[in-house]
């Protein structure tokens, strides 16, 4: 609010300026980027206030935005509520994660023939703030999906160029591993690995919650199961279970099942195997180690990823992925354990109006 007052010009009249809006928050996708790490030391993340209006109707400064840069397949989450916020799927793409509030309007803007020297001016709309979860999920055109010890990190170290832990005991894979298979004619697809699945993992059992999210994306699972196991069929109705609890929607990717370490089985047993298979989706009998059915396997994944139907419902899923909220008792429980983030208060979806009008109450009697 200002009213001008110059030599000559005693009597000038409201001059008070707007005020410049807030910067934004932005999220945008960069293929640059292939992990979250760049964001681990930097937890807080602000964007500048708009500056203040001046005499002779000077506009207020804008404030800046703040792009953050994320890899493509970042979900972000409310870290109060669990809600799923958005999804950055392709290079470029900006999210507008907080929107910067308006400048208010300076008393310039409030004269009138009736009120020829207004002495108010409106305030700028108030800042907003969120603590989000960034959650990364791989793109992939092939998911393995298999027990600890099915022989997954082999058959992609056989198939790629990417050397994942291999040894002879459970979970020596920790983290989720990447490949490119190279196919004919310079044709290629990505395979991931991810640590190996027990039963119970949709319920928090061993590290398959953990990374059951990364093969959410994958157009087509690779089931893994070794040769040696007493009842093929049993283990991959385990596993199939496991994605239903976690994700329904999962099922509805193609499938291919591949029968490892079958170095150890002689033709006729293979033969015998094969009555006892699941007839509604390929199934190939391969060793990673011994080179044999890997070009079979290739030439089934290639046709399955390829298909018709696989190419409509990835076309149809780049708009309609449905993301599942997080539980956040599970959440609050791990930050727990690990020492971080102990001032967020986790909340009900029902209680947020009565909390927003509880804040609005604390600032009028402030």
């Amino acid at each position: 609010m200002h009213l001008r007052h110059v030599k000559y010009n005693p009597n000038g009249g409201p001059d008070g300026g707007d005020g410049g809006k807030g910067g934004s928050i932005i999220l945008r996708g960069n293929h640059n980027y292939w992990t979250l790490l760049h964001l681990k030391y930097e937890r807080h993340i602000f964007a500048e206030h708009g500056g203040n209006g001046g005499k002779d109707k000077c506009h207020g400064t804008d404030g800046k935005d703040v792009y953050i840069d994320v890899p493509c397949g970042t979900v972000v989450y409310d870290a109060e509520t669990g809600k799923y916020v958005c999804d950055v799927t392709y290079d470029g793409q900006e999210i507008v994660l907080l929107k910067g509030g308006r400048g208010g309007l300076g008393n310039f803007q409030f004269r009138s023939a009736t009120n020829q020297a207004p002495r108010y001016a409106q305030p700028g709309e108030p800042m907003q703030e969120m603590t989000i979860i960034l959650e990364l999920k791989l793109l992939a055109d092939v998911g393995l999906v298999g027990f600890p010890n099915a022989g997954k990190s082999t058959l992609l170290s056989s198939l790629s160029n990417a050397r994942p832990k291999i040894a002879n005991y459970p979970f020596t894979t920790m983290e989720p591993s990447l490949g490119i298979v190279g196919y004919r004619d310079n044709k290629s697809f990505v395979m991931a690995d991810i640590p190996g699945i027990i039963e119970g993992a949709s319920e928090g059992k061993g590290l398959g919650l953990r990374f059951l999210r990364h093969i959410e994306r994958n157009s087509l699972l690779l089931f893994m199961v070794p040769g040696d196991t007493d009842d093929i069929k049993r283990e991959y109705e385990i596993l199939l279970n496991e994605l239903r609890q976690f994700n329904p929607d999962m099922l509805d990717k193609h499938r291919v099942l591949a029968i490892t370490k079958c170095d150890l089985l002689d033709d006729e047993l293979i033969e015998m195997l094969r009555e006892t298979l699941p007839d509604d989706l390929p199934c190939v009998f391969i060793s990673a180690v011994a080179n044999k059915g890997l070009d079979e396997l290739k030439d089934v994944l290639w046709r399955e990823l390829n298909a018709e139907s696989n190419k409509l419902a990835a076309v149809m899923a780049e708009d309609t992925l449905v993301h599942r909220d997080k539980d956040m008792t599970r959440f609050a429980e791990e930050m727990a354990e690990e020492g971080e983030d102990e001032d967020i208060e986790y909340v009900d979806v029902d209680d947020i109006d009565d909390l927003d009008d509880l804040e609005y109450l604390e600032e009028e009697d402030d």
